[in-house]
């Protein structure tokens, strides 16, 4: 069992549904987005990025538990959430030096988390970049780095949201059927580690162990039968005791319900999901090519759907992270 303060679990409460699911939606994109927007053959903004994410925080937050956003570009976004939805503002830096090895993390440096509390979040969200099997000497710099954000969280009483995004040093496309072979171990080790109390991370937001495409049925080459796959994520599921929810990943809304579902079939008791762009995605392009009324048009309908469906599929497959906590 998994131990909260009062004061984090009644933050902890507020991010979730009253049956302690996660139901949240994720706009902290940064560079992704400025890649999505430039795709479309418009050089992004501050104002126009900081414009989307209001008007999907406005439109979509009704139909959700709570909201992730970041304090560069979506201050705005968070005063325009449905007075019900939670917060999380994001504590990190968008992307990694590339030129440096190892992908090290890095803080947003004018705030902390008394800082992204004082914005009125109920929850920090840390995003690290981790390959259980890269040189130990980088590994051990994260482990340190984590530990620090996780003493930061207590000393606020405030939530603390790790996010895992696994990769492989030795091998950049994280798309490969290669890197499917071992996402399941690096997926699985990542959580091991940092369900480790060292770090107090309250609810850990991961990938699913498998990459979709290489299950056999739901993609077009498989890596994994589907017994395999069901195993990896009970395999997940066992890996630790703090509640964890699962990121999307950018993959289609229909893939990414669909995964849910195999996760339940499988025995995974995750807690919820924050998910960003399988819900909102297809709005960047009549935001970039109609303007705001368009967008709001396509959030009000597919938009509202995506969430809605997505909700549905939650309600049946995830389960409350109320099982496995107890309160201090």
């Amino acid at each position: 069992m998994h131990t909260l303060t009062q004061g984090k679990k009644a933050k902890m409460d507020q991010l979730s549904t009253e049956k302690g699911i996660i139901s949240a939606l994720a706009i902290d994109q940064r560079g992704a987005l400025k890649k999505m927007i430039k795709a479309l053959g418009t050089e992004p903004t501050a104002e126009m990025i900081s414009d989307f994410k209001v008007l999907v925080s406005k439109e979509l937050t009704p139909y959700a538990s709570s909201i992730l956003l970041d304090p560069e570009y979506g201050l705005e976004g968070a005063k325009a959430r449905d007075e019900k939805a939670g917060l999380l503002i994001a504590y990190e830096k968008t992307g990694y030096d590339a030129t440096t090895p190892g992908r090290l993390p890095d803080l947003l440096e004018d705030w902390s988390a008394l800082r992204i509390k004082e914005e009125g979040a109920d929850a920090v969200k840390f995003l690290l970049y981790y390959d259980a099997d890269e040189d130990p000497k980088i590994n051990h710099l994260k482990h340190v780095f984590v530990e620090r954000i996780g003493s930061e969280c207590v000393a606020e009483d405030i939530p603390f949201y790790l996010e895992i995004l696994t990769y492989d040093a030795k091998n950049s496309d994280n798309t490969s059927k290669e890197f499917a072979k071992v996402k399941p171990h690096k997926v699985i080790a990542a959580m091991e580690e940092f369900a480790k109390p060292r770090y107090q991370v309250d609810v850990l937001k991961v990938e699913v162990p498998v990459n979709m495409n290489y299950v056999e049925s739901y993609g077009e080459e498989a890596v994994y039968t589907k017994e395999e796959a069901k195993a990896y994520f009970k395999q997940q599921s066992d890996a630790t005791e703090l509640p964890f929810i699962f990121l999307s990943a950018g993959v289609s809304a229909e893939l990414f319900q669909e995964t849910l579902v195999l996760a339940k079939e499988a025995g995974s008791t995750f807690n919820g999901v924050l998910c960003g762009r399988a819900t909102w995605k297809n709005g960047v392009a009549p935001f970039v090519k109609e303007g705001k009324e368009a967008t709001t048009k396509w959030l009000q309908t597919e938009g509202k759907a995506n969430i809605q469906a997505l909700d549905k599929v939650l309600q049946q497959t995830a389960s409350s992270w109320y099982d496995k906590v107890e309160v201090q």
